[in-house]
């Protein structure tokens, strides 16, 4: 069965749990699982990308997201230290809301991201928690979310299974 997903519904504010409420819409349970919210050191690609100085800390939220109980997401997501050290982003649990609407809260609202998506056979470790062979590609979507002042506050990778898999991207004109 085709798992279909559009963007839009992961950057407004105030939406509850987009994957939920996207799964729910075609029968199915879609959950997740948070395996990681610490602070670490930015990664050279996540230090440029939410302009940062290499090394400046962020706070990363680790999730495997289920479809009917199997693995078919690992996302991370990297938000300034600045921003969300202190706040529910740090924390190992389900956010009331989501991030996006924690985020909205703290000051910083969605008006754009950028998404870049690429293909490519899985590492050894995504076979393994995606449950899936080494000839089965992923899809890997990086998303950056920026303020309307050009202020970028989230940067996320998400590595799916590409099997039954449909992006839908929207823009307004």
């Amino acid at each position: 069965m085709q798992q279909d997903s559009t963007s839009d519904r992961y950057v407004t504010p105030g939406g509850g749990d987009a994957w939920a409420q996207e799964a729910a819409a075609t029968g199915r349970r879609g959950t997740q699982r948070i395996t990681a919210a610490e602070e670490i050191a930015a990664p050279a690609e996540v230090a440029e990308a939410l302009h940062l100085a290499p090394d400046t800390r962020v706070v990363l939220r680790r999730r495997v997201m289920l479809l009917d109980g199997r693995p078919v997401e690992l996302t991370d997501s990297y938000y300034p230290g600045s921003i969300a050290t202190g706040t529910p982003l740090a924390e190992r649990a389900k956010i009331p809301g989501g991030a996006v609407t924690l985020l909205a809260n703290l000051g910083y609202t969605p008006d754009r991201a950028v998404d870049d998506i690429t293909a490519r056979l899985p590492t050894p470790e995504e076979q393994h928690d995606l449950r899936i062979s080494e000839r089965e590609p992923v899809i890997v979507l990086t998303r950056l979310t920026f303020t309307a002042d050009g202020t970028p506050f989230e940067y996320s990778v998400m590595t799916m299974t590409a099997t039954g898999r449909h992006l839908r991207y929207q823009t307004k004109a």
